[in-house]
This record gives structure tokens, C-alpha cells and sequence, in this order.
């Protein structure tokens, strides 16, 4: 990687109080600075009425739109949904056929892993899974974050047909 890019830690969730109902996500960035310095950022929000899968997609999302620069980034999620589409080429399938699934029906949520695509154009992004509710402790930050948000107050609204 070129000097100028950084190493950047994220971990992800959503949430959702229904399927579909009210969700949110949560993010957690961490680097370390050139000073050996650690850093940590979290993004978080909820919608009044949404799907787990989109708000999977969300943390994601939000948190390569939050990065500066290209950066080397490792994304931890215990989102199969979202690990598998690219750990197993899932997406490159979809894109070649005009995002259509394997049996010929659309794929569901394009506008976000269009935006997903995009957010991670400038990055290069390795995804693992992580067990959902086994005690990794950033895992379980993410998931506090985003059940708060999608039990909160001031829920933004996610503009999709689901």
C-alpha cells in the first residue's frame, strides 16, 4: 500500500425491531495514528421503518463514506448477507447480471450495495464475519449502538421500497 494510505479497523451491526420495522446501525472506525496513537470514531443513527439486512448494509456504508482518504480497511460484521457477497463473489455476479440473482429475481436492496459499491471505490476492503453475540467486545459495542439508535427518538426514514 502506498505510505500515504492508512490501515483503518471497522466494525459494524444493524438492528431491527421487526423485520421490517425500526432499525439502526452502529460503526466503530479505529486507527492508529503516525504517533502510535489509537483512535476510535462511532456513526450511528435509526430509521422508523426498515430491514436488518438494510441496516447491515448501512453500517457499512456510512463508515467507508466517513473515511478521508483511500485507506486499507478491514470491516468485521456479523453480517453473512453482507461478508459473503464479496467474500464469495456474491456481488460480482449480481453486477454481471444486471443485478439479478441466480434465479432471475432482482437482487433486493441495489440502491444500498450500489451505494456500498461506490463508498468503497477509493479502498482496498477485506470482510470477515464475526459471530453476532458472542462476546466480541466491538461487535457487542456496535449492536448497543445500534439498538439505541433504533429505539430512539428523531428516526430518519428510509426511502425504499422493501
Amino acid at each position: 500500500m502506498d505510505k500515504k494510505e492508512n490501515k483503518i479497523i471497522i466494525y459494524t451491526d444493524g438492528a431491527c425491531k421487526g423485520n421490517p420495522g425500526k432499525g439502526g446501525y452502529g460503526s466503530i472506525l479505529t486507527f492508529v495514528d503516525s504517533n502510535g496513537n489509537y483512535h476510535e470514531k462511532e456513526l450511528t443513527a435509526g430509521y422508523s421503518n426498515t430491514t436488518n439486512n438494510r441496516m447491515e448494509l448501512m453500517a457499512a456504508i456510512v463508515a467507508l463514506e466517513a473515511l478521508k482518504r483511500p485507506s486499507e480497511v478491514v470491516l468485521y460484521s456479523d453480517s453473512k448477507y453482507l461478508t459473503d457477497a464479496f467474500n464469495q463473489k456474491w456481488i460480482d455476479g449480481w453486477v454481471k447480471a444486471n443485478w439479478k440473482q441466480h434465479t432471475k429475481n432482482p437482487v433486493k436492496n441495489i440502491d444500498l450495495w450500489k451505494r456500498l459499491l461506490e463508498a468503497q471505490k477509493l479502498h482496498k476492503v477485506e470482510y470477515i464475519w464475526v459471530k453476532g453475540h458472542a462476546g466480541h467486545e466491538y461487535n457487542e459495542r456496535c449492536d448497543r449502538l445500534a439498538v439505541a439508535s433504533a429505539t430512539g427518538e428523531n428516526l430518519l426514514n428510509d426511502n425504499t421500497n422493501m
